[in-house]
């Protein structure tokens, strides 16, 4: 598609805001017109925020942004600044003469990644969340930056990456993720991804996948504590979609992250996967059509979070994990 980014999507922006003497940041996945989502929450440690509200049962249908932060628990205030920002613009979800914003969000931890966060009283994720808003575009950059700023994995610097698809019947779809995993894009220890299978024109470097994989690379090898580790995922599409079909899209989603990372979905992370429908363009029947479409939707998942491994830049602090590119670009 023109970007490979989840941008391809029409009516979907993305914006980043970051602080690299923090080593920190956040990024805004904003919706010109409200949109129906859901979520799907595998991880063991997940810190969210309005996430209740994406069940299928419960009243609010739709949706004006949702965030990814850094911060661990501190990085949830980014929603309020986005909030702010929406509010500005009378964008949310009225009830009467009361508009509120709705703003789902979801945070990594990177506090302990040699960044300053002696922030003071207040740390600065609200205005993460405002700056990130007011720098939402078509395009925008990944790796290093926003929300996958200080992120990591255990063995590269991890990253923010994206990538979209179209379906036989023209119905686009894309994601964007932030990983920060206790396991790795790469098998032992690289310079093959586990998402090979599935790159598109060399996205991630074009290596493709080994002749044999040999036990040791399949061995465990996580980092990290409990609720330090997390993979955020937003998969955005242009279908006319339920809630219910978005929390099967979410679902299905979310086998991405399971075929590029090892391992996953463990009590150390706090990986989540939202997905939200522009409601463009009908599906052509509501069973066939929405399986195609998650199909695509975990493929776009798997080469995201590649993306983001692969483009993203170390951290310039002592001991910071090298960089996919440090490793294995020449």
């Amino acid at each position: 598609m023109a970007r490979n980014l989840i941008t391809d999507v029409a009516g979907v922006r993305v914006g980043h805001a970051d602080d690299q003497k923090l080593g920190s940041g956040t990024t805004v996945v904003m919706f010109d017109r409200p949109a129906v989502a859901a979520a799907d929450i595998r991880g063991g440690g997940p810190g969210t925020r309005e996430c209740v509200l994406l069940d299928p049962a419960a009243t609010v249908e739709r949706i004006d942004a949702i965030v990814l932060s850094g911060g661990s628990a501190f990085g949830l205030d980014a929603a309020s600044g986005v909030q702010a920002w929406l509010r500005e613009h009378g964008r949310g979800f009225q009830i009467r003469d009361a508009v509120v914003p709705i703003v789902p969000a979801a945070n990594l931890f990177d506090l302990l990644n040699g960044g300053d966060k002696n922030w003071g009283r207040y740390p600065p994720f609200r205005e993460f969340g405002y700056h990130a808003c007011v720098n939402a575009a078509e395009n925008f950059a990944l790796g290093s930056v926003g929300a996958g700023l200080g992120a990591t994995t255990v063995d590269l610097k991890g990253g923010l990456g994206s990538a979209s698809a179209i379906t036989r019947g023209g119905i686009a779809v894309g994601a964007v993720a932030a990983v920060n995993a206790v396991g790795s894009a790469v098998i032992g220890g690289g310079p093959h991804f586990w998402a090979a299978p599935v790159e598109r024109d060399k996205e991630f470097g074009g290596r493709g996948s080994p002749a044999f994989v040999g036990p040791e690379a399949l061995a465990y090898r996580g980092k990290g504590g409990p609720g330090e580790n997390t993979t955020l995922v937003v998969v955005a599409t242009d279908a006319i979609l339920t809630k219910p079909q978005a929390q099967r899209l979410a679902i299905m989603a979310q086998d991405g992250l399971a075929r590029a990372l090892r391992p996953v979905h463990t009590p150390l992370d706090g990986d989540i996967v939202f997905a939200a429908a522009t409601c463009a363009i009908a599906l052509p029947d509501p069973i066939f059509a929405l399986a195609e479409l998650g199909t695509l939707a975990a493929d776009v998942v798997v080469r995201a979070i590649a993306r983001g491994v692969y483009e993203a830049r170390a951290l310039p602090f002592p001991g910071a994990l090298p960089s996919w590119r440090d490793r294995f670009a020449s």
